[in-house]
């Protein structure tokens, strides 16, 4: 018998589960099995030993995406409209599927021990990290002291695409007339929330969900995990809450005016380690110019804090988008086109009066 490995069986699934969502014409189907796409992608990279990277995965991809479609669609219909077939396309599509296989022959074996990525300053990251920067991590020497620089872009392009989406997608919300009212919460949030063992399950996990995220971030150095990965698991955890108990009660435990400074925070937490190792004596985020008779413990408070600061602007971010996309402005002949179409009726629970309340009432 011909045993394959559990890698070859994931790809396998994702590369079923790629063809069918590009085949699918119900875009809530298509939405749930994204969402599954980017958990097989999570279990391959566990597997891969890449684990930081499989958090982010599992919390954005198969999380707080699929939670983003699932809100894009409670304005727009749920059945994709046919469309011409474009033979251009086509071509398209199919030379750079051709480009992209023969250039598989010129990659090296999976786990070639000689293979380019093995060397240079990838293999000086390895035998060097431990005595320059004192973690046993070295995804977390790499990312916020060996490649500071880059880490820091990335949260400014993080920070950029919250204040884009931000202000693409409210610019008119305020300026809605009688036709256009933006629809209230209640009318437009999950209906779990309706569902008791559904509440009571979020009630249990919601607790150990952010002392998790808390973890990871303050286990990054030592461990899988770090800021962006914290960040996600956070977010992930407060948009939970908003499912099952709506945005309102969200937005009076994570008020919005305060995560939009918090995305700023961040980030100028992250510059201003960087600034404070200049005025110690050292080069823009040389976190070893804090201690200099001990390299390793000032590297070591360096990276906390700039990962700090990663965690706290990438959380913010997640939940500014997620408030941005559940109270975005329907029209009424939007709504009452798809009214029944894409919720299910709502549930009468006369026996259990306190679950009919409103919005206001029943968070914890």
């Amino acid at each position: 018998m011909i045993e394959l490995p559990l890698e070859a069986v994931l790809f396998v699934f994702l590369l079923i589960v790629g063809i069918v969502v590009g085949r699918l014409r119900n875009l809530f189907g298509a939405a749930m099995l994204t969402g599954i796409f980017s958990f097989l992608s999570a279990g391959l990279f566990t597997l891969m030993t890449a684990v930081d990277v499989a958090f982010t995965e599992a919390a954005v991809g198969a999380g707080i995406s699929t939670v983003l479609f699932l809100a894009t669609l409670a304005l727009t219909d749920d059945t994709e409209k046919p469309s011409e077939r474009s033979w251009l396309a086509i071509g398209v599509v199919t030379l750079t599927a051709i480009a992209l296989f023969f250039g598989l022959f010129d990659m090296p074996g999976y786990g070639d021990p000689d293979a380019p990525i093995h060397g240079g300053v990838g293999k000086h990251y390895l035998e060097h990290s431990w005595a320059e920067i004192g973690l046993p991590n070295v995804v977390t020497s790499v990312l916020a002291s060996y490649r500071g620089y880059d880490t820091f872009g990335e949260l400014a392009v993080v920070f950029t695409a919250g204040i884009g989406v931000t202000l693409l997608l409210r610019s008119k919300s305020a300026q809605m007339g009688d036709d256009k009212a933006p629809i209230p919460f209640r009318s437009r949030a999950p209906y779990v929330r309706e569902m008791p063992i559904v509440r009571a399950v979020a009630k249990v996990m919601l607790p150990f969900i952010l002392l998790f995220a808390l973890y990871v971030q303050a286990h990054g150095d030592f461990g899988p995990g770090g800021g962006f990965q914290a960040g996600v698991v956070f977010a992930a955890g407060f948009v939970l809450y908003g499912l099952v108990w709506g945005p309102r009660a969200l937005q009076r435990v994570a008020r919005e005016r305060f995560l939009e400074t918090g995305m700023a925070v961040g980030l100028l937490m992250y510059g201003g380690v960087g600034v404070a190792a200049l005025f110690m004596g050292g080069t823009f985020l040389d976190y070893s110019a804090f201690t200099p008779e001990h390299p390793q413990h000032g590297q070591h408070w360096g990276i906390f804090l700039v990962e700090l600061g990663v965690g706290l602007t990438v959380s913010a971010v997640m939940l500014v988008i997620y408030f941005v996309f559940t109270a975005r402005p329907r029209s009424r002949a939007e709504r009452n086109r798809q009214a029944g179409s894409i919720h299910p009726p709502r549930l009468t629970l006369p026996e259990v009066p306190e679950l009919r309340a409103s919005d206001d009432e029943g968070a914890p």
